[in-house]
Order: C-alpha cells, then sequence, then structure tokens
C-alpha cells in the first residue's frame, strides 16, 4: 500500500528518494514507536517532519558506511535508533541492540517482534556484553561525550574494531576536551560525514569513526 501521504511529503522536504517497499517498513516501524511512546518516553520526534529530518537523516548518513555482513551493536539503543532503521536499510549486516533501561529494553523487543525484524536485543550494559560479544562496529547515537566514549573503551577494543559515533553542532568541543584529557592517545578520531541538520547552515551534524591507532588530525 502506498506510504502515508506526509512521510511522503516529508521524505521529499529533505530530498530524501527511498525504496517504496523499505518506506513502508519505516513507516510501520514510526508508527508502532508512536504507539509506544503513549506509554512510555522513548522519543519527542512524533511528527512526520521530525522523524525524516532528525532520525532518518541520521540513520540514512550511517547506513552507506557499514560493509556487508559486518557485525554491528547498537549501544543505548534507547527508541531503537539508529538500530532498527539501519536493520531495514541494511538487510545484508548484522544489527544488534543493546539496552541497560529494562522497560525500554522490553519496548524494544516488542517493536522487534511486531515489526518481523531478525535483531537481538540486549538488556546489558555495554561493558558487560563485550566481556562475551565480539562486534566488528558500535553505533551510538547521543550517548555520552567523545571522552567518555573513549575512556569506557579503553579495556574493550579487543572486541571493537571501531566506533562511529553520530553527535551535533558540538562535536568540536568534545573532540577537543577528548584530546585535553588525554582520551584520544593511541585512538584515530576521523569525520567520515557531515550533513546539515537544517536550515541552519551553522546546524552541522557529524558522524566521528574512532578507532585504535595512531592519532588522527580531523
Amino acid at each position: 500500500m502506498p506510504i502515508d501521504p506526509d512521510f511522503a511529503t516529508a521524505l521529499e522536504a529533505h530530498s530524501m528518494e527511498i525504496d517504496e517497499a523499505i518506506a513502508e517498513r519505516l513507516e510501520n516501524y514510526a508508527r508502532i514507536l508512536w504507539k509506544w511512546n503513549e506509554q512510555l518516553n522513548l522519543t519527542r520526534h512524533t511528527t512526520w517532519d521530525l522523524f525524516v529530518g532528525r532520525d532518518l537523516r541520521d540513520c540514512l548518513q550511517l547506513a552507506p558506511l557499514l560493509e556487508p555482513g559486518e557485525e554491528v551493536l547498537d549501544l543505548g539503543s534507547g527508541n531503537g535508533i539508529p538500530g532498527i532503521p539501519l536493520a531495514i536499510l541494511r538487510s545484508d549486516i548484522e544489527i544488534s541492540l543493546a539496552e541497560s533501561v529494562s522497560k525500554r529494553a522490553n519496548a524494544l523487543g516488542e517493536i522487534i517482534e511486531e515489526l518481523q525484524l531478525p535483531v537481538p536485543i540486549y538488556g546489558a550494559r555495554g561493558e558487560d556484553l563485550l566481556e562475551d560479544f565480539r562486534f566488528s562496529t558500535i553505533v551510538s547515537r547521543a550517548v555520552g561525550s567523545v571522552a567518555k566514549f573513549c575512556r569506557w573503551m579503553e579495556p574493550h577494543w579487543m572486541n571493537v574494531d571501531r566506533l562511529l559515533l553520530i553527535k551535533g553542532p558540538k562535536w568540536l568541543e568534545e573532540r577537543n576536551e577528548a584530546r585535553h584529557l588525554g582520551a584520544l592517545a593511541n585512538l584515530e578520531l576521523r569525520r567520515v560525514a557531515a550533513y546539515p541538520l537544517g536550515d541552519d547552515a551553522e546546524s552541522e551534524g557529524v558522524i566521528l569513526q574512532i578507532s585504535r591507532g595512531k592519532r588522527g588530525s580531523d
């Protein structure tokens, strides 16, 4: 069936072209998420414009950075973004979700089941999960500063190849703080995507890649 006209209008307004079958699945996810939001605060983006312009925009920038067959963990998944849209957009990668807040983890489990997605959800802290599992990439949005992530990852790099962090306009401040604290020592940080978040030219979203190696300059 055709997608909601308001969803189609939002996609057009943000210059996004998505295969119709995938768009239908993304619409279904948004509707299920909003239904859950009535009983559990999962998102403030409860219009098509906000879903497309904030949530989906980040996911569409992140999706091309992942290689086929990658094992990806969405850490601190919260409402399932970016993990669930990534699973819809990229059926050729293995996505897992980690959410330590039990109510949210349970809701994510119900959402995934209703969407019939092959996505495991772990109701656990990331450091506990990485004691037993290995992932090629950890993705995360709005969960801690760059310095906090780097410090947290120090004992776990043997089980992760890289981090891909979705950040807003304050990413430069976070990078500088991490450098000042020495959190980026022996790590390479690169900005691998940059994109406008709205009409304001100064409002830029980025995706930062952090991995072991020589300290990067970007």
